[in-house]
């Protein structure tokens, strides 16, 4: 597997990804269609934010976006595609967001998280800091909100000059 910036060619590939990512923890179709902005990338989304795809035998198969503003970043998208869940991909997609953050000079990655990767991120070294109230249907609902410190990347060069 590498990961790969994404092309703004490939909204259509990464919006279909979020949607399947996203059905596949079982919520109702109707939930689905009111996400549909929220999990729809286009063209301009990737132009204006670091996206990359994580790439297996030529085809997507996950992918991850940030916002960064300055020394915080944010994951605003990070999806698997079921077919390749538990093989590492997203763990892989989440260190490329560790690193992507740290180079443009975050100390510190932000996530709203879906309930159900929740458990996931806080595998990654994420710390929850609240929850966002996110009702769907009269249901209670909240989203976690996570936050991991970033290491600071010291520019200077170490060893023999």
């Amino acid at each position: 597997m590498r990961i790969a910036r994404s092309r703004p060619g490939d909204a259509a590939a990464l919006t279909r990804i979020a949607h399947e990512a996203k059905r596949h923890w079982g919520y109702p179709e109707s939930w689905i269609a009111r996400w549909k902005d929220v999990l729809t990338l286009t063209p301009e989304y990737i132009r204006a934010n670091p996206t990359y795809c994580a790439i297996e035998a030529g085809a997507i198969v996950g992918f991850c976006a940030l916002r960064l503003r300055g020394a915080e970043a944010f994951v605003d998208h990070l999806w698997v595609a079921p077919a390749s869940m538990g093989r590492g991909v997203g763990r892989s997609l989440f260190r490329h967001c560790e690193q992507t953050a740290m180079e443009a000079g975050a100390l510190i990655l932000k996530v709203e998280s879906d309930p159900n990767a929740e458990g996931f991120y806080r595998a990654m070294g994420a710390s929850s800091v609240g929850r966002n109230p996110a009702p769907m249907d009269g249901r209670e609902r909240f989203l976690p909100l996570l936050e991991k410190r970033l290491a600071r990347i010291d520019p200077r060069p170490t060893g023999p000059q």
